[in-house]
């Protein structure tokens, strides 16, 4: 008798070593490869019984309610704000992350955004490059060590973040849904108070609940030798208070690996010197995607073996 493949829906590319275990298993429909991306789901979509996803991307109640056979959402991340967990959970849907693998690099970039923006990495290259040097002054930048440093969300990221910053000598105060006394680290419960008595602001925290935390009130406070670092979500951040910020310069710089509307990025952020800038690109190493793909692969096949996923979300 003739074996027919398990139907899976891939919204994005994933590492060639993934994907190649993916195609062996499955039959991999790929969506984000689709000029017509409706006429592959009119054709294919009752048959799909797995979607694999990043966090960012997630999965829209919409195309969710396409898929009537989907047994599972197997995000390559940790976020779940883009998928609507109690739809899902309503419908018997497994949402599965992949947490622990990308603490270290999200907390890397989040310290090279720290020293980027500081100490005005990229105008500096830009200036190289563009044959500048010996010609245009830069202005002095900022020192890094011993900075005061606020990090909002104590989380796994949150924490790795607070040892990296240890080591340059930072002190270290944070916000976040409740006290952690046993980190050693300052904990101020009003995320206000805590931007006016840092010089930078890490935003660590989970997207999940989608609300701003980073209003144009803690941009005020932060104040205009402070910095901003994103490494969470661009929607905790009112953006729009963001660029009005750094235009009007009532503070020094940010870092920014995420934004509200990726991949858009408003377009005032690009030609002002003081902003490192990069494509949401946090846990983006080989190594770290490679772990992050075979969690996904591990979830995928407990779910088609009738199994609970191993790393199941449940909807709080």
């Amino acid at each position: 008798m003739t074996h027919t493949p398990i139907e899976v829906l891939l919204t994005q590319p994933v590492p060639e070593a993934i994907d190649a275990q993916l195609v062996s298993a499955y039959h991999v429909h790929r969506l984000y490869q689709q000029h017509n991306p409706q006429q592959l789901l009119d054709e294919a979509a009752p048959r799909i019984r797995g979607v694999v996803t990043g966090g960012a991307k997630g999965l829209s109640t919409a195309l969710m309610d396409q898929l009537p056979a989907l047994e599972i959402i197997a995000i390559s991340g940790i976020g779940t704000d883009a998928v609507d967990l109690r739809h899902a959970a309503s419908r018997g849907i497994h949402v599965t992350t992949t947490p622990g693998v990308l603490t270290a690099d999200v907390a890397d970039l989040a310290m090279g955004l720290i020293i980027s923006s500081l100490r005005r990495l990229g105008e500096g290259e830009r200036l190289v490059r563009d044959g500048l040097w010996g010609r245009v002054d830069l202005p002095l930048a900022r020192r890094v060590s011993g900075c005061a440093l606020g990090i909002v969300g104590l989380g796994q990221v949150g924490k790795a973040i607070a040892r990296r910053a240890a080591a340059f000598d930072m002190s270290i105060a944070y916000n976040g849904r409740r006290e952690q006394p046993e980190t050693g680290y300052r904990y101020e419960p009003d995320l206000v108070e805590l931007a006016r008595s840092v010089d930078v602001l890490v935003v660590a925290a989970s997207a999940d609940g989608g609300q701003v935390l980073v209003t144009a009130e803690v941009l005020e406070a932060l104040g205009p030798q402070g910095y901003l670092v994103n490494v969470a979500r661009g929607k905790l951040v009112d953006e729009d208070a963001l660029v009005e910020a750094l235009r009007e310069q009532r503070i020094a710089g940010a870092g920014l690996d995420v934004f509200v509307d990726e991949p858009q990025v408003p377009p005032a952020l690009l030609d002002l010197n003081q902003v490192s800038l990069q494509p949401h690109r946090g846990s983006a190493t080989l190594q770290t995607r490679l772990e992050m793909g075979r969690m996904v692969l591990d979830n995928l096949q407990a779910c088609f073996r009738g199994e609970v996923p191993p790393n199941r979300v449940i909807d709080s």
